[in-house]
């Protein structure tokens, strides 16, 4: 998926040039290329299904002589409003069309694997001869779809090194903050264009057509220092447990010779409190459970993904395709029946993570998230100890089939019971459907 959306450039020159350093311009003269992907019909259904509201779901924004503005009105953003203010010259900003669009969610669903990261996405519809958002950079990295029409962007080079590859989006940036473009184009419709976090740019439509693209955006807050953020505080606290020197006093006169008024002062004493301070640093290293820490940003990234969009026959072979039902005056099919011979595996890769936390072992996982960002918390399981040799297994298994026997449990009962709540919770699929219908 992530080579059809580059080509003809491969992800391999695309990681050696472009990611994190440089613009993507592709153009293909294929305006069908990403057609199905997204549509204003698909907008426009969405509308007149009465389940988008503004701010949540819909933003209505103009840029007009250097002053950006939000229209947003309270409640359901209905299509007369909604279609009111784009003929008056607003643009539509979709922030989660992946809760509208099963394509949509599909699609980021797969990309989110390809980034170990949230992959996110806003759709913009822009009338022709309009611009609605000021100049700015943002805190991901961007690649802009062009769906319809057309759009021409200007992108410009972050100004200083604070803000190569930022950790925060921008305020919004006046014209007479910018320098001169590093690239100006006209995008259309299958063309694609990439640009790295930090990467100043700004869009505006032609006279002559409006514009929807879709912005497919991830990697924020991913970067080496977002690990240290979790890594150095839990470093600190295992050396305070653990080595006796974190925790003997500061010098009784320190106050006296560090600090920025003395910085500048000659004093052996300030020489060894500032070599004292670098070795206990350099030591926390030691400390740090770098693994840990990992398993807090996987937890962490669990909680931002989409929930898997699955085809027909994974839905057969999982709990979302299981045939119990209402028939003839009473249920039918309900009950789970796995024995040791069914054969398992995790419906996806990257579904679930096993994490040490205080309470216990848990075991997050991304089948119940909402296609929302963030509407529901995340969702975990408390794992009894013994069982965590078990879903290693299937971790490690994947994507092979294993029977429900040959789970590391020790009884046949433990591996029976520990595979159902695994089916149950839409984490494991069968090899066969469960029940043949």
């Amino acid at each position: 998926l992530f080579a059809w959306l580059l080509a003809p450039v491969s992800p391999r020159e695309f990681a050696e040039r472009h990611w994190e350093r440089a613009p993507l311009l592709v153009r293909r003269a294929q305006p069908g290329y990403y057609a199905g992907l997204f549509s204003t019909a698909e907008l426009d259904a969405a509308l007149r299904s009465g389940r988008v509201h503004f701010g949540t779901h819909l933003d209505v924004t103009s840029y007009a002589e250097g002053v950006r503005e939000t229209h947003n009105p309270a409640g359901p953003a209905l299509p007369p409003v909604v279609w009111d203010f784009y003929q008056n010259g607003c643009s539509l900003r979709l922030l989660c069309p992946q809760a509208f669009s099963d394509t949509v969610w599909q699609f980021l669903s797969i990309l989110q694997e390809h980034f170990g990261s949230m992959a996110g996405a806003n759709t913009y519809l822009t009338p022709p001869g309009t611009q609605g958002f000021a100049p700015h950079y943002d805190d991901i990295e961007a690649f802009v779809l062009q769906l319809e029409g057309k759009k021409h962007w200007r992108v410009y080079g972050p100004r200083t090194e604070a803000e190569v590859l930022p950790q925060f989006s921008s305020a919004n940036l006046t014209q007479a903050e910018l320098g001169e473009p590093m690239l100006e184009v006209v995008l259309e419709a299958g063309d694609l264009l990439y640009f790295p976090r930090g990467f100043i740019h700004q869009g505006d439509c032609l006279p002559d057509a409006h514009s929807l693209h879709i912005t497919v955006s991830s990697f924020q807050r991913n970067s080496w220092g977002d690990l240290l953020e979790k890594l150095l505080p839990a470093a600190l606290q295992m050396a305070l447990e653990e080595d006796v020197e974190y925790r003997q006093g500061l010098p009784m006169d320190y106050l006296g010779y560090m600090g920025v008024a003395h910085s500048d002062v000659v004093d052996a004493r300030r020489t060894a409190f500032v070599e004292k301070v670098q070795r206990l640093v350099q030591k926390l290293v030691s400390y740090a459970p770098i693994d840990a820490a990992v398993d807090q940003r996987a937890k962490s990234f669990l909680h931002d993904c989409l929930p898997p969009a699955l085809t027909q026959s994974e839905k057969v072979l999982s709990v979302y395709g299981f045939p119990a039902r209402w028939q003839d005056g009473g249920p039918r099919d309900v009950d789970i029946r796995l024995t040791k011979d069914t054969e398992v595996r995790l419906l996806r890769h990257g579904l679930v993570r096993l994490c040490n936390e205080e309470a216990g072992v848990m075991l997050y996982y991304t089948t119940e998230n909402s296609r929302v960002y963030h509407k529901e918390e995340p969702k975990s399981l408390e794992i009894d100890p013994e069982y965590t040799d078990s879903i290693e297994f299937l971790l490690s298994s994947y994507p092979n089939h294993v029977s429900v026997d040959s789970l590391p449990c020790e009884t046949l009962e433990d591996k029976i019971s520990l595979a159902t709540l695994l089916f149950e919770k839409g984490i494991l699929t069968t090899k066969k459907p469960l029940i043949q219908v």
